[in-house]
């Protein structure tokens, strides 16, 4: 592992004390945005290391490198939800630039104010606006599956913050959408259902293939109430309703997603065990991709990763956002760092 890709504490330091000073001073008036921070370097094996350690200590949110706002808004459905924003600290209605936006739709049975975790202090890096939506679905809170109320709702988010916060500048043509596990299967929804919005999205480990997974829920802990939910949420079985399920699966939407012309990255492991199969799944996806139109701008990235373990501002989140071009490492990675 090169020694400079995984930096100690001290140049960990160097970096917070780099953005902090960014931050302090731009809180005084003006448009310019600031020069980034260097993210100095990550682990590429995506573990617990001394980069990790440093970095948790030294750049986590009580660090002020970022804050946090909640956004009611009213979803398709005409009930009241909340969108959670992150910004860098020093941005504001005094010190606004036009900024990107990552909208992150979150996982199966996972919060929206959960999904922030996996992002910590990454948009002081951008600078890019975040936002996590309340994202439910037909029936459910938690577990949404790609209904299409949902992505119409993640679709709204730019106009939605606009319209709440009127000092927020979002450069309309950097919007992206970035999620793992349930929110990349919204993400590519986004996608095929919204393809002029976004200038680029990343869907880690995704279930992609919404029949298949009612099937393979069976053979997961607890599977027998994930199917029960299914049924509930999705309206049925996929044998009783398979244009539903049809309509919640990227795989579906693939000849969508090629001609979307939306520079996708599609992260999948070998060794995920809770969506299980990804070669039949996300790798099913990219090849079909790549047969609808050969030139597609689509990348797959492989691993051995658990589920969603890559999907961590320690880990390969920040190696998914340089390819996006919304944060810049102070230099290139080891030959070997992605997979």
């Amino acid at each position: 592992m090169s020694k400079r890709w995984l930096v100690g504490i001290a140049t960990v330091a160097a970096a917070a004390a780099a953005a902090l000073a960014v931050g302090a001073a731009h809180r005084g008036g003006g448009s310019a945005a600031p020069r980034r921070p260097p993210l100095h370097a990550i682990d590429e094996r995506g573990h617990l290391s001394t980069f990790r350690r440093s970095y948790e200590d030294l750049l986590a949110d009580r660090a002020g490198l970022v804050r946090r706002l909640a956004i009611p808004y009213v979803a398709d459905d005409g009930a009241r939800r909340t969108a959670y924003v992150v910004l860098p600290r020093w941005y504001g209605p005094r010190r606004h630039p036009p900024i990107p936006l990552v909208i992150s739709p979150h996982g199966r049975g996972v919060s929206a104010v959960a999904n922030l975790r996996f992002w910590r202090s990454l948009p002081a890096f951008g600078p890019f606006a975040l936002v996590s939506p309340e994202g439910q679905g037909r029936r459910l809170v938690l577990y949404s599956w790609g209904w299409k109320g949902q992505i119409d709702d993640l679709a709204r988010m730019p106009s939605i913050l606009s319209s709440a916060l009127p000092w927020l500048r979002i450069d309309r043509k950097r919007i992206y959408a970035v999620g793992s596990s349930m929110g990349g299967q919204e993400t590519l929804l986004l996608v095929a259902r919204h393809p002029t919005l976004l200038a680029g999205a990343v869907a880690l480990d995704s279930a992609t293939d919404m029949a298949a997974r009612y099937r393979a829920f069976a053979r997961l802990p607890g599977g027998v109430r994930l199917q029960r939910l299914a049924r509930e949420e999705i309206g049925g079985t996929p044998w009783s309703v398979p244009r539903a399920y049809a309509e919640r699966s990227p795989s579906s939407w693939a000849a969508d997603i090629a001609r979307s012309g939306v520079p996708l990255q599609i992260w999948w492991s070998t060794r995920d065990r809770i969506v299980t199969g990804q070669k039949d799944e996300s790798g099913r996806l990219f090849r079909a991709i790549e047969r609808a139109r050969p030139r597609a701008p689509v990348t797959q990235y492989v691993g051995a990763w658990a589920h969603s373990r890559e999907f961590h501002d320690t880990a390969r989140l920040p190696l998914a956002l340089v390819r996006l071009h919304l944060i810049e490492l102070s230099e290139e990675p080891p030959a070997g760092a992605l997979p």
